[in-house]
């Protein structure tokens, strides 16, 4: 509640956190907000303008717009964030026993590591859906496989920081079980990397399965999503650039929404860049405070 708190304080961060929390609602409750169904083909209005009855117009096949604007959301950022949770999780896992355990098993964790992390990441994601299919399963089962080497890594090292501090030490003298020190001592130390990584990664897979899925490979018709909106509007971008507009300033505003996040978690998670920030609130209060007295000529 604390974390909430400070990150409140900054109105970019509470505005950002705002678009995000309305985000997920319209997600999760796509059947109650939108207003026609997107999957409903109808000819007779192919490219029609926008109308109350359709408030950002149809597109090539008289479906509205607006309404697999908000069904999108449900691949592109609820089901990105599965993805997110469980590559997250297994690399936490094998993190968490690299860097305790240490010595074979670290090594052997990380030469893992190493190999995953070598093949870029676009390259690996093409490779594993081009192997299984295009889909949006076969999307999220590349992003696990893409990033759970790079959680692991990270949370390795915040582990190894506080497995040698001396209330561990302590603990292992009193006889607790390692995977009790694990939960009881590590994790909730490695919970403010964890979080800060985890959102500054789920920006980044957004922007993937869309652009996978504008070149095809992502979910498949007659389905929704951003990437494939753009895909489908990019024959008339110049004669109906509002078709692009849309999707294209939903995945900006989320994805940039989720970056002021990032950044104001790691602010109230970390005591120094706290700090900093206060200091510099002061200053430029000092800064801009009028003298007591003075008259501007």
């Amino acid at each position: 509640m604390n974390v909430l708190q400070r990150m409140c304080r900054d109105k970019l961060a509470a505005l950002s956190l705002t678009v995000i929390t309305l985000t997920a609602i319209l997600g999760i409750c796509a059947p109650w907000f939108a207003p026609h169904d997107p999957q409903q083909v109808q000819m007779e209005l192919r490219y029609a303008s926008p109308s109350w009855q359709y408030l950002l117009g149809n597109d090539h096949l008289g479906r509205c717009v607006l309404s697999r604007l908000i069904y999108g959301i449900r691949p592109s950022v609820l089901w990105v964030f599965v993805a997110l949770a469980v590559s997250a999780s297994f690399g936490a896992i094998l993190g968490f026993i690299a860097g305790y355990f240490r010595g074979k098993t670290d090594n052997i964790l990380m030469r893992v590591c190493d190999v995953m992390l070598s093949f870029p990441g676009y390259v690996m994601s093409l490779a594993v859906v081009g192997i299984l299919g295009p889909g949006i399963q076969n999307i999220l089962i590349a992003f696990v496989i893409m990033k759970w080497a790079w959680f692991a890594r990270v949370i390795r090292t915040s582990v190894m920081q506080y497995a040698d501090t001396d209330y561990v030490r302590f603990a292992k003298t009193l006889g607790m079980g390692n995977l009790t020190i694990m939960m009881k001592q590590i994790l909730p130390m490695t919970l403010p990397d964890m979080a800060v990584i985890g959102s500054s990664a789920f920006g980044t897979m957004i922007l993937q399965i869309s652009g996978l899925s504008f070149l095809g490979l992502g979910i498949e018709a007659p389905h929704a999503e951003w990437g494939m909106m753009l895909n489908e509007a990019r024959g008339v971008m110049f004669s109906r650039p509002e078709l692009m507009l849309a999707p294209g300033l939903a995945i900006v505003i989320v994805v940039s929404a989720i970056n002021f996040c990032s950044d104001a978690l790691q602010a109230a998670l970390d005591p120094k860049l706290q700090r900093k920030a206060n200091k510099s609130q002061r200053a430029f209060a000092l800064f801009s405070a009028k003298p007591k007295g003075e008259e501007v000529a």
